[in-house]
């Protein structure tokens, strides 16, 4: 393996920028053909323009301007941004990236330079944490522009004709606690994969040592598998089952990610391709709501927290051979794995950590991003601060006792996006200064910076802009701008000390497994959950009005400082405030949500009448279907549904459960085993079931996005009011009089 990243391939990669589109100015043309042009392919021309580059980019950053004339750089540079923006293709993006690194840069070196000369120690004390938290922002967003600049976009490779040659797979569902109901689906659709039969094997993998569950799989004939303890959790449960499996390939997938019926088709011909290949990763799809979506209402609308990771990060990772094993949708060859000793089992992001292995022992890591299978999102908030809070764990355990900048195996490129995925999870106490800093010169009189107003605004707004507008063009349609400093202030208090304390002794801390498949009977308000919310949004509020009473009262007060201040305590409370919003859990009393899908369908009466219909959403309990205007049919009629796929046609016993203005919803009625993995398979398992939606949402607007948050956080501070006046309510008993 080279150390720089391995050209695409011409017959299987799309080389046009699928995010952007192709250039359609002429000035985007010419762009791209002095890109193209011959001359680059010197050696001595690529070095030579390298240290012009840098002479140039350390000019532009270290250069000292006074205040205008800071203001006329920034405000040609952000023009230009702008200009930028508007032409499509991955060179203009390039160059927006340019912009804002050296706006960052610049603002960076200022910072250190010119504002750091505290003059006591309450200055010094709230200064240099602020400094250092942006030193980590700084950090992050540079190696997050070298991680996502180039998506690799990898395509399908076909697979050998002869079919004879494809390998064996064995398909592992580990399981602990979670549902009969949830597994089910996963196992059907398994089993329905597109796959010689006599070289596919679906395990179970039941760590809860379930009766029910050996004899579901004794009946519909799959593998089942316990062991006598349950060390090591997931990771030592998939080592187990290796141990007295054989095939030649594995693929992964929790027990409520349910795969479609193409997925070992459509991903395992990159392994034919290249030798090298121990792991692909397909992407995380989720056809419930995450809290965000559940609580907010954003659902379909809003990109969720985990789009970005599977949208840019890992086809960005796939440029550099660094894409990460995610613990489910994914293909592992044995062999490889087993040369690495199994899964990995030091860390409680086994998943990760597997895959940094591999690459260590020189093996190749791919992401395919077409979505191949789909699961269950986490229900509660709390259940989803659980996860994070492992998540963040593992990878500062990862980061202490095998951190990917020291020793052997890894290229530059592999070390740096490993090593970002690691820095991400010690967001906390950054998130955790930002949202108080401007409290220390409200509340305590403390220059964080020592500078006049105007000079920090002519410094740091060029910084944040470039920065918002340039990630909003590379996020695009997978994160909105602002929601990631919402997401990040809902759980930077609660995954600070688990990781801290996590890189000081990596072995603090065990496996937790993430509930999925519940209800939520009652809408509440998760009061515990809320308190650092709840108390940061009152800091800044008295913060806030200690600065209107010092504009009011205080003749000599500093009133542009005081106003900067006021401003970033002001979109401190919006953010505090949209946590709350996410704190109040809305209800969820369907165990089995339902996915959205136009099936053709029909229904037949027990009149043996046929009427032509389709399906709005389906779930494995049951049906929405679009029926014809002015058809009645009274709820409680046990009728037929048919679902076709292309010449199949399944048909399934069900009862009309509500009915009216063209809508009629059914519930299926005691299928047997077979009906179910029938129903499966012509619904969760279609090869199409999760393409059409990803990655097809509206390009970000900055300001929309951010009108978005300021409404969510207005919305949050009227819940919080409601649920204060309702717990000042004198309860009532049943029984009263």
């Amino acid at each position: 393996m080279s150390s720089s990243p391995s050209k695409p391939d011409k017959a299987h990669y799309d080389n046009s920028d699928s995010r952007a589109g192709e250039d359609g100015t002429r000035w985007g043309r010419v762009l791209n053909q002095i890109a193209e042009a011959p001359f680059w392919n010197s050696r001595w021309a690529q070095y030579g323009t390298a240290l012009l580059a840098f002479l140039l980019f350390a000019l532009v950053i270290s250069v000292p301007l006074d205040l205008m004339e800071q203001a006329i750089f920034a405000a040609c540079t952000f023009g230009m941004a702008l200009l930028l923006r508007r032409t499509k293709g991955r060179v203009t993006t390039l160059a927006m990236m340019t912009l804002s690194i050296s706006a960052s840069t610049r603002y960076i070196w200022w910072r250190l330079t010119d504002t750091v000369g505290f003059e006591n120690w309450l200055d010094g004390f709230f200064g240099f944490g602020l400094v250092m938290a942006e030193l980590y922002a700084f950090a992050v967003l540079l190696i997050g522009y070298f991680q996502t600049a180039w998506p690799l976009g990898r395509k399908p490779v076909p697979l050998p004709a002869d079919s004879s040659r494809w390998p064996s797979v064995d398909v592992f569902i580990p399981t602990y606690n979670e549902p009969l109901d949830v597994v089910k689906q996963t196992v059907f659709s398994a089993m329905s994969i597109d796959w010689p039969a006599d070289r596919l094997k679906v395990f179970v993998l039941d760590d809860g040592r379930r009766s029910e569950f050996r004899k579901f799989c004794e009946e519909i004939g799959v593998g089942y598998k316990v062991r006598g303890n349950n060390r090591s959790a997931k990771a030592g449960n998939i080592n187990e089952a290796l141990k007295t499996t054989d095939g030649e390939y594995v693929a992964i997938f929790d027990c409520d990610h349910i795969p479609t019926r193409s997925f070992l088709q459509v991903c395992m011909g990159w392994f034919f391709k290249d030798p090298k290949l121990a792991m692909l990763q397909t992407p995380h799809v989720f056809f419930s709501p995450d809290p965000f979506e559940k609580n907010l209402n954003t659902f379909h609308s809003t990109p969720n927290e985990g789009e970005l990771f599977y949208g840019i990060v890992q086809d960005g990772n796939d440029l550099w051979n660094a894409s990460f094993f995610c613990g489910s949708c994914a293909i592992i060859k044995r062999e490889p794995l087993m040369e690495i000793g199994g899964i990995a089992i030091e860390t409680v992001t086994e998943d990760a950590h597997t895959a940094l292995k591999l690459n260590r022992k020189g093996y190749n890591t791919a992401y395919l991003e077409i979505p191949q299978a789909a699961g269950l999102a986490t229900e509660s908030l709390s259940g989803h601060v659980g996860q994070r809070i492992r998540w963040a764990r593992g990878m500062a355990q990862i980061a202490r006792i095998d951190n990917p900048l020291l020793g052997p195996g890894l290229k530059f490129g592999q070390r740096l996006c490993y090593l970002n995925a690691m820095l991400h999870f010690f967001y906390g106490l950054p998130r955790l200064i930002f949202l108080t800093a401007p409290l220390a010169y409200l509340f305590f009189g403390a220059h964080v910076f020592q500078a006049t107003a105007l000079m920090i605004s002519a410094y740091a707004l060029p910084h944040l802009a470039h920065a918002s507008i340039t990630n909003s063009r590379i996020q695009g349609r997978y994160r909105y701008s602002f929601w990631n400093e919402v997401y990040e202030s809902v759980l930077a208090w609660y995954i600070m000390r688990p990781v801290l304390m996590a890189f000081i002794n990596p072995k603090l801390g065990k496996f937790n497994v993430t509930a999925k498949g519940g209800v939520i009977e009652e809408a509440y308000f998760d009061w515990g959950i809320a308190r650092p919310y709840l108390i940061l949004l009152l800091a800044n509020l008295v913060g806030f009005a200690i600065g209107v009473w010092q504009l009011t009262f205080q003749p000599d007060a500093e009133v542009t400082t005081l106003v900067i201040n006021m401003i970033w305590t002001s979109y401190n409370i919006i953010l505090s405030s949209a946590s709350l919003a996410v704190a109040s859990e809305s209800r969820q009393v369907r165990v089995t949500p339902r996915v959205a899908a136009a099936l053709p369908a029909a229904i037949r009466l027990e009149n043996g009448k046929v009427l032509t219909c389709q399906t709005d959403d389906f779930s494995q309990h049951g049906l929405g279907l679009t029926v014809p205007e002015g058809v009645q049919i009274p709820t409680g009629t046990r009728l037929q549904v048919s679902l076709f796929r292309s010449d199949d046609e399944g048909i399934f016993p069900a009862v009309v459960t509500f009915g009216g203005k063209g809508r009629l919803g059914v519930r299926f009625d005691n299928l047997s085993l077979a009906q179910q993995a029938e129903l499966a398979s012509l619904t969760f398992s279609r090869a199409d079931a999760w393409v059409g939606t990803w990655g097809q949402r509206q390009q970000d607007k900055p300001l929309s996005s951010l009108g978005g948050v300021m409404a969510i956080g207005v919305r949050g501070i009227r819940q919080l009011m409601t649920n204060i006046v309702k717990s000042a309510r004198p309860r009532t008993t049943s029984n009263a009089k």
